[in-house]
C-alpha cells in the first residue's frame, strides 16, 4: 500500500479535469465554482481557532477549514496554482501547532468529545479531509513541515480515535463509518498498513466487532437500505464511498466495487429510488425536512456509481439536476455524456426495498405514478425494522416508533407528511443544535405519524430494545394492475393484542383527475381499544363535513406519548355509519381526505406546540379520527383536486369528486370491500383479498 500513489485522482485525471476548467460543462462549472469558494477562504485572514462549543463560532470556522484545505489540495493538483499548495501546508501546520496543546472540547453532548469538536463525529471528519488535502500537498512540503503536520496533527489524532476512543471507533453506526473512513485514509496518506488494518477489520480485526467491512455487513440491508433511515443514510455514504474509492486505488485485490453482491451500488441506488421526486428524502426515523438528494453524499455517489457500475440515463438526469459533480474520473465520463446526449424525463419505478440482511424484517414500499398533467405522484409506507439492532450500541437510538407510517406526495410537495426529527441542527441557541427534548417526547411517538394510535399509547411501550425485536410483514406490492397499484402489511405484536393490516392503493379513476389514494387500516383484537387514526400535514383546514366545536380555551390532548404536545383544537361528532370529511389547502392545491367510520366517532383537529415551554416544535396541524371497538377498520379516500392562486384571486375546484367511502364488507382473514360513491360519475367498489398468501385487489363498477 505505497503512500505515493494516487488517493481519488491520478495525473491523467488531473490534466483531464484541467481541461474542463474553461470549458461551459457541468464538471467546468463545479470546478469554477469550487474555486470561487477557496479564493474566499484564501482572501480571509488565516484562523484557527480553539474550543468552542457545537454549531458556536469556533465550530463553524473548523468545519469551514477542512472543507477549504481539501478542496484547496485537489485544486493544485488540478491547476498547479502555489497559492492552493501553499494554504494547505500554512493552516496544516497552524493546525500542527495547536493540537498537542489542546485539551477537550466543550461538550454538552452524550458523545466523547474531541479536541476541535464537541464530538469525536466532527473530529473524524476533520480528519479525513485534512488527509486527503495532506496526500495532494505532501510531496512540495519539507522535512520539518512533514514531521511536524504527521506527528503532531495526523497520528495523534488517529491516536485518539483508535486508543482514546476506541470504545466508541469501532461501534457499528454512522459514527463508525467515518471514524474507520478517516483513520483509514489517513493510514494509506501515511502509508501506515496498521491504520488501514484496524480501520478495516476492527481493532479485534474479527470484521465483526467493528471495521469497515462490518458496517457494510451490519447496516445495510439486503437491498441496501441503511438501518438508521434515509437521512444518515446520506450522511453514512459519503465516508463509505470515499474509502470505497481509495481501497479501489490502493488495494484493488479487495475488489470493493464488488464486494457483498454490489452492497455499495443497492446502498446508493436505494438512496436514489426512495426519495420524493423533488429529491428531499423521506423522513423515516430521525431525520431533517429539507434534506435531499443534492448532499454531499448523494454527489459523491452519482460520480462513483457511473464510474464503477456503468452508465445509467437515471443517473445522468440526477446529475443534471444536482448541478454539480465531484470531481474525479466517473465525472469526466459522466459529462462527456451529458454533453452529447440530451436531457431525458427519467424516473425512479415503483419498488419494494426490503428490511433485514435476508430481506426477512420487512419492507419499505414506494409507489409511483405520472399523471396526465406529468406530475409525479408518489405513496411510501413503511413496515420495516425499528432502526436498531437488539444489543447493539446505543448510538443506534434513531428509530421511531411508527411502523405502518403512510407518507403521499404530488404537485411538488410532500402533502401527507412525517414531522421529522426534533433537533434545529448547528443552531447552539436550540438545545446546542442537538436533538431537543421533543424528539423522544413527540417526535418518536406513534402519534406524530400518519399511523393509527391504540388506548394514546406508543408503539412497544417506547422501548427501542423491544422493537428491535419485531417488524412487519408484506402481505402483498402490486403495480401491474390495470386499475392502479397497491401495497398490503401486517404488523402484529406492535400493540399487546392488537392485529394490524394496512392497504394502500394509489387508483387510476375517470372521476379523478389525479390518482386517488384509498387507505384501509384494519385493527383486530379481542378486547375494547381506543384508536386514533392519525393524518399530519400542512397547510390550513377549508371545511369540516360536521360542525366543529371548537375550545375556547385550548387544552393538550393528553398527558403523555405525545399528546401532551398537540393541542386540543376542535372536535366534530360523525355518527354511526357516517363519514368524516376534511379538505385543507396545502399551497396550491385542495385536498381531501374521506373517512367511514362504521362506529362512528369523531374527528379531532389539533395542533402542535402543546406542553412546549422553549417553543422547540415547528407548528403544524394534525387531524385524527377516533373510535373505539375491538375490531376496526378505516377506510379512508384521499384525493388531490383544484387550484388556488391569490395572487390572481383564482379557486377552481376547491370541492373533491369523493362523496362518501362505505364498507360493504371486511373480514381480516377474507376480504374487504369498499364503495367510493362520487359527486359525478359512477360508484365503484373495491375489493382486497386479505387471505395470506392471496394477496390482491379489484376495481369494478359497484
Amino acid at each position: 500500500m505505497p503512500a505515493c500513489s494516487p488517493l481519488f485522482i491520478d495525473n491523467d485525471d488531473a490534466a483531464a479535469l484541467r481541461i474542463h476548467l474553461k470549458r461551459h460543462s457541468l464538471l467546468g462549472d463545479t470546478l469554477r465554482h469550487q474555486q470561487q469558494q477557496v479564493e474566499q477562504w484564501l482572501n480571509a485572514p488565516l484562523s484557527v481557532p480553539g474550543h468552542g462549543e457545537g454549531g458556536g463560532p469556533e465550530h463553524a470556522q473548523h468545519k469551514l477549514n477542512y472543507q477549504m484545505m481539501n478542496l484547496a489540495g485537489r485544486l493544485w493538483l488540478i491547476t498547479h496554482d502555489a497559492r492552493y499548495k501553499e494554504r494547505v501546508i500554512q493552516i496544516l501546520s497552524a493546525y500542527a501547532d495547536l493540537y498537542p496543546q489542546l485539551g477537550d472540547a466543550i461538550s454538552h453532548d452524550s458523545n466523547p468529545p474531541g479536541r476541535l469538536f464537541h464530538q469525536t463525529l466532527n473530529e473524524h471528519m476533520f480528519l479525513l479531509y485534512a488527509a486527503e488535502a495532506w496526500h495532494c500537498v505532501k510531496a512540495e512540503s519539507t522535512p520539518q513541515q512533514i514531521q511536524n503536520i504527521e506527528n503532531n496533527l495526523l497520528r495523534l489524532m488517529v491516536q485518539d480515535a483508535t486508543h482514546t476512543h476506541a470504545a466508541t471507533f469501532d461501534i457499528v453506526h454512522n459514527h463508525g463509518m467515518w471514524s474507520v473512513a478517516a483513520v483509514a485514509i489517513c493510514g494509506y496518506v501515511l502509508g501506515d498498513d496498521e491504520m488501514v488494518l484496524d480501520s478495516l477489520y476492527g481493532l479485534a480485526r474479527d470484521s465483526v466487532s467493528g471495521g469497515f467491512f462490518a458496517q457494510l455487513d451490519q447496516l445495510f440491508s439486503c437491498d441496501g437500505y441503511y438501518i438508521e433511515g434515509l437521512y444518515y443514510q446520506r450522511f453514512a455514504l459519503r465516508p463509505l464511498l470515499l474509502l470505497a474509492e481509495a481501497i479501489s486505488r490502493r488495494q484493488p485485490e479487495l475488489d470493493i466495487w464488488e464486494y457483498g453482491q454490489r452492497i455499495i451500488q443497492r446502498a446508493c441506488y436505494t438512496l436514489f429510488a426512495l426519495a420524493f421526486p423533488d429529491g428531499t428524502m423521506p423522513a423515516l426515523n430521525d431525520a431533517s425536512k429539507t434534506m435531499d438528494l443534492r448532499d454531499e453524499g448523494a454527489v459523491i455517489a452519482v460520480s462513483l456509481c457511473w464510474q464503477h457500475y456503468g452508465a445509467d440515463s437515471r443517473l445522468a438526469e440526477l446529475a443534471r439536476w444536482q448541478s454539480i459533480v465531484w470531481p474525479g474520473r466517473g465525472a469526466l465520463s459522466l459529462c462527456d455524456h451529458l454533453e452529447t446526449s440530451p436531457p431525458q424525463s427519467s424516473s425512479w419505478p415503483s419498488q419494494l426495498v426490503r428490511d433485514g440482511q435476508e430481506g426477512e424484517r420487512g419492507a419499505i414500499g414506494v409507489l409511483r405514478v405520472r399523471d396526465n398533467q406529468q406530475d409525479d405522484n408518489m405513496a411510501l409506507m413503511y413496515w420495516g425494522g425499528h432502526g436498531n439492532i437488539a444489543g447493539m450500541h446505543s448510538a443506534l437510538n434513531h428509530g421511531h416508533f411508527d411502523s405502518l407510517h403512510l407518507s403521499l406526495f404530488n404537485r411538488g410537495r410532500e402533502f401527507l407528511r412525517d414531522y421529522g426529527f426534533g433537533r434545529w441542527v448547528n443552531i447552539e441557541p436550540k438545545f446546542g443544535g442537538r436533538y431537543i427534548p421533543e424528539n423522544n417526547s413527540y417526535c418518536k411517538q406513534t402519534v406524530a405519524h400518519n399511523t393509527v394510535v391504540v388506548d394514546e399509547g406508543c408503539q412497544h411501550y417506547f422501548d427501542k430494545d423491544q422493537a428491535a425485536l419485531h417488524h412487519g410483514e408484506t402481505h402483498f406490492f402490486i403495480t401491474d394492475n390495470p386499475h392502479g397499484q397497491g401495497m398490503s402489511a401486517r404488523c402484529d405484536n406492535y400493540w399487546p393484542g392488537v392485529r394490524q393490516q394496512r392497504t394502500v392503493l394509489l387508483l387510476n379513476v375517470p372521476q379523478c383527475k389525479k390518482p386517488l389514494v384509498l387507505d384501509l387500516f384494519s385493527l383486530s383484537s379481542s378486547d375494547q381499544h381506543q384508536y386514533d387514526y392519525c393524518l399530519h400535514g400542512r397547510g390550513q383546514l377549508i371545511n369540516a363535513s360536521m360542525p366543529l366545536n371548537s375550545n375556547k380555551s385550548w387544552q393538550p390532548l393528553g398527558e403523555k406519548n405525545g399528546y401532551q404536545h398537540l393541542w386540543d383544537c376542535a372536535r366534530g361528532e360523525i355518527i354511526t355509519g357516517e363519514n368524516g370529511q376534511l379538505t385543507w389547502l396545502d399551497g396550491d392545491t385542495f385536498y381531501t381526505a374521506t373517512g367511514a367510520l362504521p362506529n362512528g366517532g369523531e374527528l379531532i383537529v389539533a395542533q402542535t406546540g402543546a406542553s412546549d415551554p422553549n417553543f422547540n416544535l415547528r407548528v403544524e396541524p394534525a387531524w385524527l379520527w377516533r373510535t373505539h371497538g375491538d375490531n376496526v377498520l378505516f377506510a379512508t379516500a384521499i384525493e388531490s383536486h383544484g387550484y388556488f392562486d391569490e395572487a390572481s384571486e383564482t379557486s377552481r375546484n376547491a370541492r373533491g369528486q369523493v362523496k362518501r367511502v362505505e364498507v360493504l364488507e371486511h373480514d381480516l382473514n377474507s376480504q374487504t370491500k369498499v364503495a367510493i360513491y362520487f359527486v359525478e360519475g359512477e360508484a365503484l367498489e373495491i375489493r382486497v383479498d386479505n387471505r395470506p398468501g392471496f394477496g390482491q385487489f379489484s376495481v369494478q363498477p359497484l
